[in-house]
Parts: C-alpha cells; structure tokens; sequence
C-alpha cells in the first residue's frame, strides 16, 4: 500500500490530535469488542447444532417435554430399545438442573450408570485431575467438566451443592463435546436417590447406533414403539436435539449478528468522520508535500494508511479484550440443561483485524480521493 519508509509520518499525522486518536481507537474498540463478542456466540451455536455424517447419537426425550424437571420415563425401556435393529448401545440418563431457564450459570447434574459410563464416556475425554478410579469408588463421586469447575472455582477433594445435590469432586474432565465442558457426572442411582428418591426413572436415553445412516429410521423405530405407551417419547439426533430445546436461545443469538452489523456501521461512521476532520485541517500541508514532489496517489494512500493505522489499534484492543473476557469468564449459555459455549479463539481475533482493516480502508477513500485531486492552488487558498 504505502512504502515502509511512510509508515513514521503516518504514525505522526495520527498522534498529532491525541485526544481525537484516542476517543476514536475507543469507539473503534469498543464496536469490535461487541462484534467478536457476537461471533463468539454465534460460533458457539455452530458447534453445538451442526450436524456430521459422523453422528451416531440419538437422545429419547418425553414427548411435548422440555425441560428435565418434567420429563420423567421408565428406566427399564432400556431393554426394549436395545433389541430394536441397529442399535449399539443404550445409556439411562437422569439429569437435574439447579435452572431451567436461560442463564450463564446453571449447574447441570447427569446421573449416568457407572459401568456404562467407564465403557461409552471415558473414553471421549480426558481427565486432567483427578481419577476415573476414585469416582467409582465413592458413590457421591462427581466427575466436572473443565468450564465448570473453573467457573466454580472447584478442585479435587472439594464438597459441590448445587440444584439440592451435594457430591465430591472426584475429578476434572477436559472434553471436545461442548456438553461435556458444563456438566457434574454422578452415578445414576446416587441421583435418583438423592432427588425425590425416584429409583428406576430418568430423563433421557442416549442411543448409540451402529451407522449413523440409520439414525432416522432408529429414531423412528423407537417413537413407534413407545406411542401408545404411558410415556410416549420423541427422538432425536443429539445436534438436533439442542437445536430444538434451545430454539429460542438460538434465535436471540441470531438476532444478535444485527447487533455486530451495527456494530461494524459504528466503527466506519467513528473512522470516517475521524479521517475527514483529520483532513480537512490539513489541506495546505498536502499542498505543501505536493510542491515537494509527493504525488496526489500517494497523499492519498496516506490519508488511507491513517484509517488503517486507526482501525487496526482499535480493533486490536477490542478483540483481545473481548478474547481474554470469554476465556477467563468461562461462560456457556445454558437453557433446560443444555449448553452452549460462547468460545473465542485466535481465529476471531484475526477477522476482528481483518475486518478493522478493511473499514479502515472504506473510511479513508473518500477522503483520500477528495485530497488527491483538489489543486495546489485551491489548497494554498483554503483557510
């Protein structure tokens, strides 16, 4: 764009207004903050609801029910599930929320018999402290997800009471799955107990398949079985399942992306008004530099350079500051149990810079146009 030999006078021209500088790299900051903070959620929602040619789990919920309070069905469909065709493996599942509404901080309890769960979960993840082995010798043992815990500030060895259970940390797990990130695992009867004593009932049945090209026709299979039954059920793909439980999460983030659309409109409304003031105070020295020998293409690319230079500082601040709030806030949006993580990496701060520099660009032309071809005379002339 410019040669490097430039870059210290636009370096100069920009901090010759320091209060002005300053106020816009804020704005510029501040716009970008909220925009990554949204792409943040939305790549979130992405992960937890794009669906693979690799997925091969089935959830079984109660029918017409939500949240986990109130779907409630017999633990021993189990057998019956297991002898439908294509299907690998079925794990009962209890879970208990201390909320079911919208939230950044609900704490969700899933009980999970203990030798199914060595055999189908562990596997899955790693445990970064902490044991397998101790959790399966303490029957009120807990197994945290690493987001959990960190938000909690819990350790191994250290008493949990949440949603009216009171469990030991037994270990901390690191996991791919975004579900498994904000989760207690306990043992399944140890929960049945402890909430309402309802032994022989849970909340949900996890299927694996055997090829995950026959998730519908399973899925089907096992509504058909239980639609007549006391407790009808309605299965799903685990993608699909969070999708439809958290629709209207989902939907509030998709509105959202409107907010980092003005967002961006903000930040090239601050850097071009920013750039025309900027200008427009210096008509005669770019007279000056044109008697010199600068041509009026470079003056322009220079003014440019300056919205550049504007935006990339500000965009810079507001990424990283928006990166280090989601990291170090650990948060997840969680709805009826369900968790979606609001995750930022170094990939969001690359298009917060890439997308600084280009509003930069768009903000500078117009006004580097106008500089360019308005004659040496007409600027010596100007006031």
């Amino acid at each position: 764009m410019i040669a490097p030999k430039f870059i210290p006078l636009v370096c100069k021209q920009v901090v010759r207004h320091p209060t002005r500088s300053l106020l816009t790299v804020g704005g510029v900051a501040t716009a970008m903050f909220l925009f990554v903070a949204v792409q943040a959620m939305q790549r979130g929602v992405s992960t937890v609801t794009r669906e693979q040619a690799g997925d091969s789990t089935l959830v079984v919920y109660r029918e017409d029910r939500f949240c986990p309070f109130t779907s409630r069905l017999p633990e021993y469909y189990v057998q019956q599930i297991e002898d439908i065709e294509g299907v690998r493996e079925v794990i009962p599942m209890r879970v208990v929320v201390n909320n079911c509404r919208a939230s950044l901080d609900v704490v969700t309890f899933r009980g999970v018999p203990r030798d199914r769960f060595v055999e189908q979960y562990a596997p899955t993840f790693n445990v970064i402290d902490g044991s397998i082995d101790q959790w399966q010798r303490r029957s009120d043992a807990a197994l945290l997800g690493q987001t959990l815990a960190g938000r909690r500030g819990l350790k191994v060895g250290d008493r949990f009471d949440a949603a009216g259970v009171t469990s030991y940390v037994a270990g901390v797990i690191e996991s791919d799955e975004p579900q498994d990130q904000n989760v207690a695992y306990v043992h399944l009867d140890f929960l049945q107990q402890t909430v309402d004593n309802e032994l022989g009932t849970v909340t949900q049945f996890n299927i694996k398949v055997e090829d995950p090209v026959q998730l519908d026709r399973v899925a089907a299979s096992v509504d058909a079985l239980f639609a007549t039954a006391e407790h009808p059920t309605s299965t799903r793909s685990e993608k699909a399942f969070v999708a439809h439980v958290a629709s209207d999460m989902i939907e509030l983030v998709g509105f959202a992306q409107y907010l980092g659309w003005g967002c961006l409109t903000a930040v090239l409304a601050v850097l071009a008004n920013a750039i025309v003031l900027s200008v427009q105070g210096r008509i005669k020295e770019h007279a000056i530099l044109q008697t010199l020998g600068y041509r009026s293409g470079l003056i322009g690319r220079l003014i440019v350079a300056e919205g550049v230079a504007l935006g990339l500082v500000g965009g810079a601040l507001g990424a990283l500051a928006a990166l280090a709030v989601v990291y170090w806030g650990r948060f997840s949006l969680s709805v009826d149990g369900l968790s979606i993580p609001i995750e930022a990496d170094g990939q969001l701060i690359v298009l917060g810079l890439g997308v600084a520099t280009g509003l930069g660009v768009i903000a500078g032309m117009v006004p580097a146009w106008q500089a360019s071809r308005r004659p040496i005379a007409q600027c010596f002339r100007a006031v």
